[in-house]
């Protein structure tokens, strides 16, 4: 999926129009509210930026958390609205529903430049059904849609793919900038291109595993799913997490790679413990000698070593998912030396959202990294060829020239 035939914001003349725009404010807080980091609010400023400079009347709309039974307090976007504000250095009023009276009256009264939050559109259960009457009823706050929320692009809701149905649609420049890196990366990458994937579970990451062995020169497995391509290959790998249904599938995935002469890398050696505890007594063995009564938590100094020549090596480098479960300090030794020689590689590097990204971030790599995706979900779709929901709906552009000053996907 490219951006090369889907307009864009550039593509749109915004004054005095009223804009909804999608962004993905779902920000961490703590227990008393606070934001305890606030990048997707930072990732959104360009776009939020170029409607008000273009004069646009700046509708926000954003989901945070999971509320169940409507609206409650402690999913409401005010901090998100404040922290904005704050950013932008101008008012942003927040609205005290998303479709009601006093939504509809604050985004009728805008003014050009002004910026107008919604609240939660999760407190609506429309939203996650892609009701179209739902987002109907958004969309008539509006004369356009720009989407700028990747974290939710992989979603089929009625914010990010539903209100297309009613406005010319276009992208933001966060979600642009998302497909041109990740994009250039899958489709024509500089090589050696190697790609590491982490987590749990081999069954989540099937279709991308498969799809990567057609792009990659390299492919690094760690993190749990490490143990069911171990277990596969014969090795006892003791009480490590393993799915013992997926062990004929990950033999057909190595002979893949195999015939495809694509290398791929598993760990020679594991940091284990008895318990899946942060405390619990750690030591590293070889992958072929993990104890019965022993679970593998990370990768061990060989295989740190192994993985992280074939980074050096590489000019181009994807990651998703951590080698270890690096929430445990003990255990997270090996997502730091894979966040470091991925620092240090001089590769064009991107990190796939989720974990990855937080590691990366936690542990002040981030600077060094060229691209550190938004959205964990959706980057991984991306990498799977999948089709996004909330980018196949924007607006082609039009084959013919057009010599339209107020271009809105008129034609």
């Amino acid at each position: 999926m490219s951006m090369k035939n889907k307009m864009t914001i550039s593509d749109i003349y915004f004054a005095g129009r009223r804009v909804i725009a999608r962004v993905d404010f779902n920000v961490p807080l703590d227990k008393d509210g606070n934001i305890t980091d606030d990048n997707r609010i930072v990732g959104a400023l360009p776009t939020i930026r170029y409607l008000v400079e273009n004069d646009a009347k700046v509708i926000l709309v954003s989901h945070l958390g999971r509320p169940k039974n409507g609206p409650e307090a402690k999913f409401s976007m005010k901090p998100a609205a404040e922290r904005l504000a704050q950013l932008l250095g101008r008012p942003v009023m927040l609205a005290a529903d998303v479709i009601g009276p006093d939504a509809k009256a604050k985004a009728a009264a805008l003014k050009n430049g002004e910026i107008l939050m919604l609240e939660n559109v999760r407190f609506h259960k429309e939203e996650e059904k892609n009701d179209p009457a739902f987002a109907k009823e958004l969309a008539s706050m509006a004369e356009l849609f720009v989407n700028d929320a990747f974290g939710t692009a992989h979603r089929a809701h009625a914010s990010t793919a539903g209100l297309a149905d009613y406005l010319p649609a276009v992208c933001g420049f966060l979600i642009k900038k998302e497909l041109d890196i990740m994009g250039k990366a899958l489709d024509n990458p500089e090589r050696p291109f190697v790609a590491i994937l982490g987590g749990a579970k081999v069954s989540d990451k099937i279709s991308v595993i498969e799809s990567l062995l057609d792009k990659v020169d390299t492919l690094i497995i760690g993190g749990g799913m490490a143990y069911t391509f171990l277990k596969a290959q014969g090795h006892n790998v003791g009480k490590s997490l393993c799915e013992l249904d997926r062990l004929e599938l990950a033999n057909e995935l190595l002979a893949k790679a195999a015939a495809k002469n694509v290398k791929f890398l598993l760990p020679l050696d594991n940091v284990v413990a008895k318990e899946f505890k942060a405390d619990a007594e750690a030591f590293a063995v070889d992958s072929t000698e993990i104890p019965d009564d022993c679970m593998g938590l990370d990768i061990g100094p060989k295989t740190i070593e192994l993985f992280s020549a074939a980074i050096k090596e590489a000019k181009t480098v994807i990651w998703n998912g951590p080698p270890g479960v690096f929430e445990f300090e003990k255990f997270a030794n090996g997502t730091r030396k894979i966040a470091e020689a991925l620092a240090n590689s001089g590769a064009i590097s991107i990190v796939g959202g989720g974990d990855s990204a937080a590691a990366v971030e936690q542990l002040g790599f981030a600077d060094k990294i060229t691209h550190i995706s938004t959205g964990g979900g959706a980057s991984l779709e991306f990498l799977e060829g999948k089709d996004l929901p909330g980018i196949s709906c924007l607006t082609e552009i039009p084959s013919g020239s057009c010599d339209c000053s107020s271009c809105s996907g008129c034609h």
